[in-house]
């Protein structure tokens, strides 16, 4: 398969809605180059993916809306940020997309509870949402859980809300001397696997034909060498569609997963097609940067952290 038609399949079959393909760009492409862009450069990147200026405009602004972009004016020019507030959560969820999936469990679980009430209701929707976002299950009535959770993410993100003192946060084990059920069941009751696993297992079906095709010759490969637009293409179009499937993932441990687990393989084909294309796709996302601004801010090092390192 040619790696020009896998780009004009997947666009006509599964096309991403402008205001998620905006976050992915901003995530993947804007955030190392320090957060900000021009709207022209952004018109430019977004065009390939058949995102119009007014699309574009109308994401945009309802992301400022929405908090997550600040937009700017200079004479007839805008520009556009991520918020301070938004910046972390940017970093802490691209983090986790470019992080090896494989976590291991040491037998117990934390818990948080809201055992006398101390959180209003919108504190307790607000909770909820999130945690359920970092991959938490409700437990119980007012009892949320998960087997492996990252304690400083826990913090910040209860600081962030305003809770932080609220509530209880403890860790859970088996009594050995009590003939109990084992932990690992809360698994099966508090999250629809076979739902994450059916989301890797389409992402698999779509990708794997290309990395085929960028490894491949002649008709069937792609052009040698890539040209940086069609490179930047793959890479958002790739990151789009892992960051979908993966945030959904609610990264339980490898011992309570199925055997063979496909987020494992998903994480492999990604970050292979990633090896391959995001040099070239750097090159046409640092000229579009430099159009709108020939001072507009270089990679930062922490890009080729990314998947392991990026050599």
């Amino acid at each position: 398969m040619n790696c020009n038609d896998w780009i004009a399949g997947f666009l006509a079959t599964d096309p991403p809605r402008s205001k998620s393909l905006v976050v992915t760009i901003f995530g993947d492409a804007i955030v190392p180059h320090g957060g900000m862009v021009w709207l022209g450069s952004l018109i430019e990147l977004l065009a390939p993916f058949g995102v119009n200026d007014r699309l574009l405009r109308t994401a945009v602004f309802r992301l400022a809306q929405e908090g997550w972009l600040g937009a700017q004016r200079d004479g007839r020019r805008s520009s556009y940020a991520i918020t301070p507030d938004a910046m972390a959560r940017f970093v802490h969820a691209y983090r986790r997309i470019y992080a090896s999936p494989h976590v291991h469990w040491d037998g117990s679980w934390t818990l948080i509870l809201n055992g006398d009430g101390a959180l209003n209701a919108a504190e307790r929707a607000a909770v909820r949402k999130e945690l359920l976002w970092e991959g938490y299950s409700v437990i119980a009535p007012g009892i949320m859980g998960h087997p492996a959770a990252d304690g400083a993410a826990l913090d910040e993100l209860l600081t962030r809300l305003g809770v932080a003192g609220k509530l209880f946060v403890v860790q859970a084990k088996t009594l050995p001397q009590v003939g109990a059920r084992p932990l690992s069941d809360l698994v099966a009751s508090g999250w629809d696997v076979a739902a994450v696993a059916a989301g890797y297992n389409k992402f698999i079906a779509q990708f794997e034909p290309l990395l085929a095709a960028l490894r491949g010759t002649g008709a069937e490969g792609c052009d040698a060498p890539l040209s940086p637009a069609a490179a930047f293409v793959v890479r958002t179009l790739l990151i789009h569609a892992y960051r979908r499937v993966q945030l959904h993932d609610p990264q339980l441990p490898v011992e309570l997963l199925p055997t063979p687990w496909p987020g494992a393989l998903a994480y492999d084909l990604a970050r292979q097609i990633y090896l391959l294309v995001h040099a070239a796709a750097e090159q046409h996302i640092d000229a579009a940067l430099r159009r709108e601004d020939a001072a507009a801010a270089p990679l930062e090092a922490a890009f080729f952290d990314r998947f392991g390192g990026l050599a």
